[in-house]
Protein backbone atom coordinates (compact mmCIF):
# COMPACT_ATOMS: atom_id res chain seq x y z
CA UNK A 1 0.00 0.00 0.00
CA UNK A 2 2.69 2.39 0.59
CA UNK A 3 4.74 1.76 -2.65
CA UNK A 4 0.70 2.54 -4.36
CA UNK A 5 0.42 5.95 -2.05
CA UNK A 6 4.04 6.97 -2.95
CA UNK A 7 3.49 6.52 -6.59
CA UNK A 8 0.18 8.40 -6.24
CA UNK A 9 2.15 11.33 -4.88
CA UNK A 10 4.49 11.15 -7.42
CA UNK A 11 2.73 11.61 -10.33
CA UNK A 12 0.11 14.15 -8.59
CA UNK A 13 3.20 16.09 -7.92
CA UNK A 14 4.11 15.88 -11.36
CA UNK A 15 0.80 16.73 -12.80
CA UNK A 16 0.49 19.57 -9.62
CA UNK A 17 3.85 21.04 -10.52
CA UNK A 18 2.43 21.48 -14.09
CA UNK A 19 -0.96 23.00 -12.95
CA UNK A 20 0.45 25.07 -9.48
CA UNK A 21 3.40 26.67 -11.97
CA UNK A 22 0.67 26.74 -14.96
CA UNK A 23 -1.92 28.48 -12.62
CA UNK A 24 0.70 30.95 -10.96
CA UNK A 25 1.73 32.05 -14.47
CA UNK A 26 -1.65 32.48 -15.56
CA UNK A 27 -2.39 34.51 -12.39
CA UNK A 28 0.22 37.08 -13.98
CA UNK A 29 -2.97 37.55 -16.89
CA UNK A 30 -4.98 38.57 -13.31
CA UNK A 31 -3.24 41.68 -12.50
CA UNK A 32 -2.76 42.15 -16.25
CA UNK A 33 -6.95 42.19 -17.42
CA UNK A 34 -7.72 44.34 -14.44
CA UNK A 35 -5.08 46.67 -14.39
CA UNK A 36 -5.97 47.20 -17.92
CA UNK A 37 -9.35 46.55 -18.17
CA UNK A 38 -11.43 48.93 -15.74
CA UNK A 39 -13.94 47.31 -13.59
CA UNK A 40 -16.56 49.90 -14.56
CA UNK A 41 -16.41 48.87 -18.11
CA UNK A 42 -17.55 45.29 -17.53
CA UNK A 43 -15.04 43.95 -20.00
CA UNK A 44 -14.13 41.25 -17.15
CA UNK A 45 -17.41 40.10 -16.60
CA UNK A 46 -17.75 39.61 -20.72
CA UNK A 47 -14.30 37.10 -20.05
CA UNK A 48 -15.86 35.44 -17.27
CA UNK A 49 -18.93 34.41 -18.52
CA UNK A 50 -17.81 33.53 -22.05
CA UNK A 51 -14.99 31.57 -20.83
CA UNK A 52 -17.82 29.87 -18.28
CA UNK A 53 -19.69 29.12 -21.19
CA UNK A 54 -16.88 26.86 -22.72
CA UNK A 55 -16.82 25.31 -19.29
CA UNK A 56 -20.25 23.47 -19.92
CA UNK A 57 -19.60 23.09 -23.83
CA UNK A 58 -16.37 21.22 -22.87
CA UNK A 59 -18.67 18.93 -20.90
CA UNK A 60 -20.60 18.20 -23.64
CA UNK A 61 -18.39 17.62 -26.15
CA UNK A 62 -16.59 15.14 -24.48
CA UNK A 63 -19.41 13.72 -22.82
CA UNK A 64 -17.82 11.94 -20.10
CA UNK A 65 -15.43 10.25 -22.65
CA UNK A 66 -12.46 10.48 -20.27
CA UNK A 67 -13.66 8.82 -17.31
CA UNK A 68 -15.28 6.08 -19.75
CA UNK A 69 -11.62 5.55 -21.99
CA UNK A 70 -10.26 4.73 -18.71
CA UNK A 71 -12.56 2.27 -17.74
CA UNK A 72 -12.60 0.38 -21.28
CA UNK A 73 -8.95 0.65 -21.07
CA UNK A 74 -8.12 -1.51 -18.10
CA UNK A 75 -7.37 -5.02 -19.15
CA UNK A 76 -7.12 -8.32 -17.10
CA UNK A 77 -3.71 -9.66 -16.33
CA UNK A 78 -2.11 -11.33 -19.44
CA UNK A 79 -4.71 -9.63 -21.39
CA UNK A 80 -3.11 -6.68 -24.09
CA UNK A 81 -5.02 -3.25 -23.89
CA UNK A 82 -7.05 -2.80 -26.98
CA UNK A 83 -5.79 0.21 -28.73
CA UNK A 84 -9.31 0.34 -30.16
CA UNK A 85 -10.67 2.17 -26.89
CA UNK A 86 -8.65 4.84 -27.56
CA UNK A 87 -9.20 5.44 -31.59
CA UNK A 88 -12.86 4.79 -30.75
CA UNK A 89 -13.30 7.81 -27.98
CA UNK A 90 -10.97 10.20 -29.43
CA UNK A 91 -13.09 10.07 -32.91
CA UNK A 92 -16.44 10.23 -31.43
CA UNK A 93 -15.37 13.37 -29.36
CA UNK A 94 -13.47 14.66 -32.29
CA UNK A 95 -16.63 14.21 -34.49
CA UNK A 96 -18.78 15.43 -32.23
CA UNK A 97 -16.54 18.49 -31.52
CA UNK A 98 -16.38 19.28 -35.52
CA UNK A 99 -20.35 19.27 -35.76
CA UNK A 100 -20.57 21.83 -33.13
CA UNK A 101 -18.07 24.00 -34.06
CA UNK A 102 -19.66 23.80 -38.03
CA UNK A 103 -23.47 23.86 -36.08
CA UNK A 104 -22.09 27.62 -34.94
CA UNK A 105 -20.41 28.86 -37.50
CA UNK A 106 -23.83 28.37 -39.36
CA UNK A 107 -25.64 29.70 -36.78
CA UNK A 108 -23.53 32.43 -35.29
CA UNK A 109 -26.17 35.53 -35.85
CA UNK A 110 -29.27 33.51 -33.51
CA UNK A 111 -26.66 32.53 -31.29
CA UNK A 112 -24.75 35.35 -30.95
CA UNK A 113 -28.37 37.51 -30.24
CA UNK A 114 -29.88 35.10 -28.31
CA UNK A 115 -26.26 35.57 -25.36
CA UNK A 116 -26.65 39.24 -26.21
CA UNK A 117 -22.95 39.31 -28.46
CA UNK A 118 -24.21 40.68 -31.19
CA UNK A 119 -22.01 43.29 -31.09
CA UNK A 120 -18.88 41.07 -31.63
CA UNK A 121 -20.01 37.61 -33.15
CA UNK A 122 -16.93 36.72 -33.46
CA UNK A 123 -16.25 36.14 -29.27
CA UNK A 124 -18.69 33.21 -29.90
CA UNK A 125 -17.19 31.92 -32.94
CA UNK A 126 -13.65 31.90 -31.22
CA UNK A 127 -14.74 30.84 -28.14
CA UNK A 128 -16.76 27.46 -30.04
CA UNK A 129 -13.22 26.85 -32.02
CA UNK A 130 -10.96 26.52 -28.82
CA UNK A 131 -13.49 24.66 -26.85
CA UNK A 132 -14.16 22.57 -30.24
CA UNK A 133 -9.95 22.09 -29.87
CA UNK A 134 -10.15 21.14 -26.31
CA UNK A 135 -12.70 18.78 -26.09
CA UNK A 136 -10.74 16.72 -28.53
CA UNK A 137 -7.39 17.07 -26.46
CA UNK A 138 -8.98 15.92 -23.34
CA UNK A 139 -8.58 12.41 -24.70
CA UNK A 140 -5.40 12.61 -25.97
CA UNK A 141 -4.23 14.39 -22.47
CA UNK A 142 -6.19 11.07 -21.28
CA UNK A 143 -4.22 8.69 -22.62
CA UNK A 144 -1.27 10.18 -21.33
CA UNK A 145 -2.93 10.18 -18.08
CA UNK A 146 -3.37 6.04 -18.66
CA UNK A 147 0.41 5.75 -20.09
CA UNK A 148 1.47 7.29 -16.93
CA UNK A 149 3.14 10.02 -18.99
CA UNK A 150 3.20 13.06 -16.87
CA UNK A 151 6.30 14.60 -18.20
CA UNK A 152 4.51 14.82 -21.38
CA UNK A 153 1.20 15.83 -19.90
CA UNK A 154 2.93 18.58 -17.77
CA UNK A 155 5.39 19.66 -20.40
CA UNK A 156 2.38 20.50 -23.46
CA UNK A 157 0.24 22.26 -20.59
CA UNK A 158 2.89 24.60 -19.35
CA UNK A 159 3.75 24.98 -23.24
CA UNK A 160 0.32 26.56 -23.44
CA UNK A 161 0.35 28.78 -20.31
CA UNK A 162 4.01 30.12 -21.43
CA UNK A 163 2.59 30.95 -25.09
CA UNK A 164 -0.42 32.55 -23.95
CA UNK A 165 1.56 34.66 -21.18
CA UNK A 166 3.85 35.53 -23.90
CA UNK A 167 1.82 36.53 -26.11
CA UNK A 168 -0.81 38.38 -23.84
CA UNK A 169 2.08 40.46 -22.52
CA UNK A 170 3.32 41.47 -25.58
CA UNK A 171 0.05 42.74 -26.85
CA UNK A 172 -1.08 44.61 -23.86
CA UNK A 173 1.86 45.78 -22.64
CA UNK A 174 4.32 46.00 -25.88
CA UNK A 175 2.15 47.11 -28.76
CA UNK A 176 0.29 49.76 -26.96
CA UNK A 177 3.80 51.82 -26.81
CA UNK A 178 4.56 50.96 -30.14
CA UNK A 179 1.15 52.03 -31.41
CA UNK A 180 1.50 55.28 -29.57
CA UNK A 181 5.00 56.49 -31.42
CA UNK A 182 3.81 54.62 -34.55
CA UNK A 183 0.67 53.68 -35.14
CA UNK A 184 1.47 52.65 -39.41
CA UNK A 185 3.46 49.72 -38.26
CA UNK A 186 0.68 48.07 -36.33
CA UNK A 187 -2.82 48.37 -38.52
CA UNK A 188 -4.09 45.35 -37.24
CA UNK A 189 -4.54 46.67 -33.86
CA UNK A 190 -7.55 48.77 -32.40
CA UNK A 191 -6.92 49.64 -28.79
CA UNK A 192 -10.49 48.89 -27.67
CA UNK A 193 -10.71 45.40 -28.69
CA UNK A 194 -8.57 44.55 -26.05
CA UNK A 195 -11.45 41.92 -24.48
CA UNK A 196 -11.01 40.32 -28.06
CA UNK A 197 -7.02 40.06 -28.36
CA UNK A 198 -7.32 38.03 -24.99
CA UNK A 199 -9.76 35.38 -27.01
CA UNK A 200 -7.70 35.21 -29.74
CA UNK A 201 -4.48 34.59 -28.23
CA UNK A 202 -6.20 31.58 -26.23
CA UNK A 203 -7.17 30.33 -30.11
CA UNK A 204 -3.73 30.90 -30.73
CA UNK A 205 -2.04 28.68 -28.30
CA UNK A 206 -4.73 25.86 -28.09
CA UNK A 207 -3.80 25.22 -32.14
CA UNK A 208 -0.06 25.32 -31.10
CA UNK A 209 -0.40 23.07 -28.28
CA UNK A 210 -1.90 20.34 -30.99
CA UNK A 211 1.09 20.27 -32.73
CA UNK A 212 2.63 18.31 -29.75
CA UNK A 213 0.17 15.76 -30.08
CA UNK A 214 1.29 14.54 -33.59
CA UNK A 215 2.79 11.07 -32.09
CA UNK A 216 -0.48 10.41 -30.11
CA UNK A 217 -2.93 11.11 -33.28
CA UNK A 218 -1.21 8.22 -35.18
CA UNK A 219 -3.17 5.81 -33.01
CA UNK A 220 -6.59 7.38 -34.70
CA UNK A 221 -5.34 4.88 -37.32
CA UNK A 222 -7.10 1.97 -35.53
CA UNK A 223 -10.51 3.19 -36.43
CA UNK A 224 -13.88 3.33 -34.72
CA UNK A 225 -15.08 0.39 -33.65
CA UNK A 226 -18.94 0.75 -33.62
CA UNK A 227 -20.06 -2.26 -31.18
CA UNK A 228 -17.26 -0.85 -28.23
CA UNK A 229 -18.82 2.42 -28.97
CA UNK A 230 -22.22 1.20 -28.25
CA UNK A 231 -20.90 -0.31 -24.83
CA UNK A 232 -19.29 2.86 -24.00
CA UNK A 233 -22.11 4.75 -24.27
CA UNK A 234 -23.98 2.82 -21.96
CA UNK A 235 -21.19 3.25 -19.71
CA UNK A 236 -20.87 7.15 -20.38
CA UNK A 237 -24.25 8.61 -20.76
CA UNK A 238 -25.01 9.15 -16.82
CA UNK A 239 -21.49 11.06 -16.67
CA UNK A 240 -22.74 12.95 -18.97
CA UNK A 241 -25.69 14.00 -17.09
CA UNK A 242 -23.01 14.05 -14.07
CA UNK A 243 -20.80 16.22 -15.63
CA UNK A 244 -23.35 18.95 -17.06
CA UNK A 245 -24.56 19.20 -13.42
CA UNK A 246 -21.76 19.31 -12.08
CA UNK A 247 -20.11 22.00 -14.35
CA UNK A 248 -23.19 23.69 -13.95
CA UNK A 249 -22.61 23.71 -10.16
CA UNK A 250 -19.29 25.66 -10.94
CA UNK A 251 -20.42 27.84 -13.85
CA UNK A 252 -24.11 28.15 -13.62
CA UNK A 253 -23.77 31.60 -11.90
CA UNK A 254 -21.78 33.38 -13.93
CA UNK A 255 -23.71 32.04 -17.15
CA UNK A 256 -26.98 33.05 -15.63
CA UNK A 257 -25.62 36.85 -13.87
CA UNK A 258 -25.67 38.60 -16.78
CA UNK A 259 -29.86 37.55 -17.03
CA UNK A 260 -30.73 38.14 -13.63
CA UNK A 261 -28.91 41.24 -13.02
CA UNK A 262 -28.94 42.76 -16.77
CA UNK A 263 -26.50 44.88 -18.80
CA UNK A 264 -23.48 47.04 -17.52
CA UNK A 265 -24.60 46.69 -13.66
CA UNK A 266 -24.58 42.97 -14.50
CA UNK A 267 -21.36 42.62 -15.88
CA UNK A 268 -19.55 45.15 -13.85
CA UNK A 269 -20.40 42.81 -10.77
CA UNK A 270 -19.56 39.45 -12.61
CA UNK A 271 -16.43 40.57 -13.44
CA UNK A 272 -15.38 41.57 -9.95
CA UNK A 273 -16.52 38.15 -8.96
CA UNK A 274 -15.00 36.90 -11.24
CA UNK A 275 -11.58 38.54 -10.84
CA UNK A 276 -11.37 37.35 -6.83
CA UNK A 277 -13.07 34.17 -7.51
CA UNK A 278 -9.23 33.71 -9.35
CA UNK A 279 -7.46 34.04 -5.69
CA UNK A 280 -9.69 31.05 -4.46
CA UNK A 281 -8.73 28.86 -7.47
CA UNK A 282 -5.48 27.71 -5.37
CA UNK A 283 -7.65 24.62 -3.99
CA UNK A 284 -9.58 24.16 -8.03
CA UNK A 285 -5.35 23.91 -8.97
CA UNK A 286 -5.24 21.26 -6.06
CA UNK A 287 -8.36 18.81 -6.95
CA UNK A 288 -7.76 18.89 -10.50
CA UNK A 289 -4.18 18.43 -10.08
CA UNK A 290 -5.38 15.46 -7.79
CA UNK A 291 -8.15 14.07 -9.98
CA UNK A 292 -5.55 13.54 -12.44
CA UNK A 293 -3.28 11.50 -10.94
CA UNK A 294 -5.95 9.60 -8.68
CA UNK A 295 -8.46 8.61 -11.27
CA UNK A 296 -6.46 6.51 -13.32
CA UNK A 297 -4.67 5.20 -10.21
CA UNK A 298 -8.13 4.03 -8.72
CA UNK A 299 -9.04 2.37 -12.09
CA UNK A 300 -5.77 0.19 -12.06
CA UNK A 301 -7.14 -1.04 -8.59
CA UNK A 302 -8.24 -4.75 -7.25
CA UNK A 303 -11.37 -3.45 -5.28
CA UNK A 304 -10.38 -5.40 -2.62
CA UNK A 305 -10.77 -4.70 1.34
CA UNK A 306 -7.06 -3.43 1.35
CA UNK A 307 -7.92 -1.35 -1.99
CA UNK A 308 -10.92 0.74 0.16
CA UNK A 309 -8.48 1.19 3.27
CA UNK A 310 -6.02 2.76 0.95
CA UNK A 311 -8.99 5.11 -0.70
CA UNK A 312 -10.17 6.21 2.54
CA UNK A 313 -6.39 6.92 3.65
CA UNK A 314 -5.89 9.42 0.86
CA UNK A 315 -9.66 11.14 1.06
CA UNK A 316 -8.19 11.82 4.43
CA UNK A 317 -4.92 13.20 2.78
CA UNK A 318 -6.81 15.15 0.76
CA UNK A 319 -8.72 17.16 3.10
CA UNK A 320 -5.28 17.81 5.26
CA UNK A 321 -3.87 19.08 2.28
CA UNK A 322 -6.70 21.29 1.22
CA UNK A 323 -7.68 22.78 4.35
CA UNK A 324 -4.31 24.26 4.90
CA UNK A 325 -4.14 25.51 1.41
CA UNK A 326 -7.48 27.37 2.66
CA UNK A 327 -5.82 28.25 6.01
CA UNK A 328 -2.99 29.39 3.83
CA UNK A 329 -4.64 31.21 1.31
CA UNK A 330 -7.09 33.18 3.92
CA UNK A 331 -3.92 33.56 6.38
CA UNK A 332 -2.44 36.09 3.68
CA UNK A 333 -5.27 37.11 1.76
CA UNK A 334 -4.08 41.00 2.21
CA UNK A 335 -1.11 39.70 0.04
CA UNK A 336 -3.38 38.03 -2.36
CA UNK A 337 -5.59 40.44 -3.04
CA UNK A 338 -2.82 42.62 -4.94
CA UNK A 339 -3.15 39.83 -7.58
CA UNK A 340 -6.24 42.21 -8.90
CA UNK A 341 -6.97 46.07 -9.11
CA UNK A 342 -8.14 47.79 -5.96
CA UNK A 343 -11.50 48.46 -7.71
CA UNK A 344 -12.04 44.62 -7.46
CA UNK A 345 -11.17 44.02 -4.08
CA UNK A 346 -14.85 44.27 -2.80
CA UNK A 347 -15.44 40.98 -4.06
CA UNK A 348 -12.87 39.38 -1.57
CA UNK A 349 -15.59 38.17 0.78
CA UNK A 350 -16.54 35.52 -1.35
CA UNK A 351 -13.07 34.26 -1.73
CA UNK A 352 -12.99 31.62 1.65
CA UNK A 353 -16.96 30.55 0.49
CA UNK A 354 -16.08 29.61 -2.62
CA UNK A 355 -12.86 28.11 -1.41
CA UNK A 356 -14.55 25.99 1.01
CA UNK A 357 -17.05 24.86 -1.79
CA UNK A 358 -14.09 23.76 -3.92
CA UNK A 359 -12.86 21.59 -0.94
CA UNK A 360 -16.71 20.07 -1.00
CA UNK A 361 -16.16 19.37 -4.40
CA UNK A 362 -12.90 17.90 -3.79
CA UNK A 363 -14.70 15.45 -1.37
CA UNK A 364 -17.27 14.59 -3.74
CA UNK A 365 -15.09 13.69 -6.66
CA UNK A 366 -13.10 11.28 -4.22
CA UNK A 367 -16.62 9.79 -2.84
CA UNK A 368 -17.94 9.16 -6.57
CA UNK A 369 -15.35 5.99 -6.96
CA UNK A 370 -17.90 3.94 -5.68
CA UNK A 371 -20.63 3.86 -8.73
CA UNK A 372 -17.78 4.95 -11.25
CA UNK A 373 -16.37 1.71 -10.40
CA UNK A 374 -18.84 -0.72 -9.34
CA UNK A 375 -21.26 -2.65 -11.77
CA UNK A 376 -24.76 -2.81 -10.49
CA UNK A 377 -25.74 -7.03 -9.79
CA UNK A 378 -28.71 -9.29 -9.27
CA UNK A 379 -28.61 -12.69 -8.45
CA UNK A 380 -24.88 -12.76 -9.30
CA UNK A 381 -25.70 -11.58 -12.89
CA UNK A 382 -24.56 -7.80 -14.12
CA UNK A 383 -27.40 -5.45 -14.68
CA UNK A 384 -25.57 -2.50 -16.38
CA UNK A 385 -23.29 0.61 -14.49
CA UNK A 386 -24.04 2.62 -11.36
CA UNK A 387 -23.07 5.85 -13.13
CA UNK A 388 -26.82 6.96 -12.96
CA UNK A 389 -26.26 7.59 -8.88
CA UNK A 390 -23.85 10.89 -10.29
CA UNK A 391 -25.88 11.82 -12.31
CA UNK A 392 -29.39 12.14 -9.81
CA UNK A 393 -26.80 13.51 -7.14
CA UNK A 394 -25.33 16.22 -9.62
CA UNK A 395 -29.10 17.18 -10.51
CA UNK A 396 -29.95 17.36 -6.89
CA UNK A 397 -27.18 19.45 -6.30
CA UNK A 398 -27.47 21.57 -9.60
CA UNK A 399 -31.32 22.40 -8.59
CA UNK A 400 -30.26 23.86 -5.15
CA UNK A 401 -27.56 25.86 -6.60
CA UNK A 402 -30.02 27.48 -9.09
CA UNK A 403 -32.67 28.16 -7.13
CA UNK A 404 -30.39 30.04 -4.62
CA UNK A 405 -29.06 32.24 -7.07
CA UNK A 406 -32.44 32.96 -8.95
CA UNK A 407 -33.90 33.90 -5.20
CA UNK A 408 -31.21 35.26 -3.84
CA UNK A 409 -29.13 37.20 -6.21
CA UNK A 410 -31.17 39.70 -7.04
CA UNK A 411 -31.02 40.78 -3.20
CA UNK A 412 -27.44 39.88 -2.27
CA UNK A 413 -25.51 39.95 -5.80
CA UNK A 414 -22.71 37.55 -5.94
CA UNK A 415 -22.32 36.48 -2.31
CA UNK A 416 -25.09 34.66 -3.03
CA UNK A 417 -23.48 33.11 -6.24
CA UNK A 418 -20.84 32.16 -4.04
CA UNK A 419 -23.04 30.40 -1.14
CA UNK A 420 -24.99 28.44 -3.77
CA UNK A 421 -21.51 26.72 -4.79
CA UNK A 422 -21.27 25.73 -1.33
CA UNK A 423 -24.77 24.51 -0.68
CA UNK A 424 -24.60 22.97 -3.83
CA UNK A 425 -21.39 21.25 -3.70
CA UNK A 426 -22.66 20.09 0.04
CA UNK A 427 -25.01 18.36 -0.71
CA UNK A 428 -23.67 16.25 -3.48
CA UNK A 429 -20.51 15.52 -1.21
CA UNK A 430 -23.60 13.86 1.37
CA UNK A 431 -25.60 12.48 -0.92
CA UNK A 432 -22.87 10.52 -2.68
CA UNK A 433 -21.46 9.66 0.71
CA UNK A 434 -24.83 8.14 2.54
CA UNK A 435 -25.78 6.29 -0.66
CA UNK A 436 -21.82 5.01 -1.41
CA UNK A 437 -21.78 3.64 2.70
CA UNK A 438 -24.71 1.73 2.19
CA UNK A 439 -24.12 0.49 -1.47
CA UNK A 440 -19.92 -0.05 -1.32
CA UNK A 441 -19.13 1.18 1.87
CA UNK A 442 -15.62 2.15 2.47
CA UNK A 443 -14.15 3.30 5.91
CA UNK A 444 -13.22 6.42 5.93
CA UNK A 445 -12.22 8.24 8.44
CA UNK A 446 -14.79 10.53 9.76
CA UNK A 447 -13.92 11.56 13.18
CA UNK A 448 -10.55 12.81 12.16
CA UNK A 449 -11.78 14.01 9.11
CA UNK A 450 -14.29 16.40 11.14
CA UNK A 451 -11.46 17.49 13.60
CA UNK A 452 -9.38 18.55 11.00
CA UNK A 453 -12.40 20.73 9.70
CA UNK A 454 -12.92 22.11 13.42
CA UNK A 455 -9.45 23.01 13.91
CA UNK A 456 -8.72 24.80 10.47
CA UNK A 457 -12.22 26.84 10.21
CA UNK A 458 -11.26 27.35 14.29
CA UNK A 459 -7.98 29.14 13.32
CA UNK A 460 -9.53 30.73 10.25
CA UNK A 461 -11.87 31.99 12.76
CA UNK A 462 -8.99 33.53 14.52
CA UNK A 463 -7.88 35.16 12.13
CA UNK A 464 -10.95 37.53 11.25
CA UNK A 465 -11.74 38.30 15.08
CA UNK A 466 -8.12 39.44 15.54
CA UNK A 467 -7.06 42.49 13.74
CA UNK A 468 -3.57 44.11 14.72
CA UNK A 469 -2.95 47.43 13.95
CA UNK A 470 0.04 46.71 11.78
CA UNK A 471 -0.28 44.96 8.57
CA UNK A 472 3.19 42.94 9.25
CA UNK A 473 1.84 41.98 12.64
CA UNK A 474 -1.27 40.56 11.67
CA UNK A 475 0.96 38.98 8.89
CA UNK A 476 2.99 36.73 11.71
CA UNK A 477 0.19 36.31 13.88
CA UNK A 478 -1.39 34.46 10.95
CA UNK A 479 1.74 32.26 10.32
CA UNK A 480 1.95 31.36 13.50
CA UNK A 481 -2.10 30.08 13.49
CA UNK A 482 -0.98 28.45 9.66
CA UNK A 483 1.84 26.69 11.81
CA UNK A 484 -0.34 25.32 14.55
CA UNK A 485 -2.27 23.90 12.22
CA UNK A 486 0.82 22.09 10.66
CA UNK A 487 1.77 20.56 14.33
CA UNK A 488 -1.89 19.40 14.41
CA UNK A 489 -1.20 17.71 11.45
CA UNK A 490 1.54 16.15 12.18
CA UNK A 491 0.82 15.33 15.84
CA UNK A 492 -2.54 13.60 14.38
CA UNK A 493 -0.47 11.42 11.21
CA UNK A 494 2.34 11.07 13.88
CA UNK A 495 2.54 6.76 12.89
CA UNK A 496 2.29 8.22 9.53
CA UNK A 497 5.40 10.83 9.40
CA UNK A 498 7.50 7.77 11.64
CA UNK A 499 6.95 5.69 9.32
CA UNK A 500 8.12 8.07 6.69
CA UNK A 501 11.10 8.95 8.50
CA UNK A 502 12.10 5.36 9.04
CA UNK A 503 11.97 4.95 5.52
CA UNK A 504 13.94 8.07 4.31
CA UNK A 505 16.45 6.66 7.16
CA UNK A 506 16.84 3.20 5.61
CA UNK A 507 17.37 4.25 2.02
CA UNK A 508 19.77 6.64 3.14
CA UNK A 509 21.82 3.90 5.18
CA UNK A 510 21.78 2.15 2.14
CA UNK A 511 23.23 4.60 0.30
Amino acid sequence: MAKTIKNLLSQTVIYGLSSIIGRFLNYLLVPLYTYKIAAASGGYGVVTNLYAYTALILVLLTFGMETTFFRFSRHEENEAPNPKVFSTSALAVGIVSLAFVLLVTVFLGPISNALHYEAHPEFVEIMAIIVGMDAFQAILFARLRSENRAWKFAALKLSFIICNIALNLFVFLVVPKIYQSCPQLLGWYDPSYQVGYIFILNLICTAAVMLGFIPEMKALRYGMDVQLLKKMLSYTWPLLLLGIAGILNQVADKICYRFIVPGLEGEVQLGIYGACVKIAMIMAMITQAFRYAYEPFVFSGKRDQADKQQQADVMKYFIVVTLFAFLAVMCYIDVFKYIIRRDYWEGLRAVPVVMMAEIFMGIYFNLSFWYKTTDRVKNGVKQGYQTYWGAIFSGIGCVVLLAINFLFVPKFGYMACAWAGFAGYGVCMLLSYIVGQKRAPIPYKVVPILLYFAVALGLYALTRCIHPQSVALELVMNTLLLCLYVAFALYMERKMVKSAATAIKAKLHRH
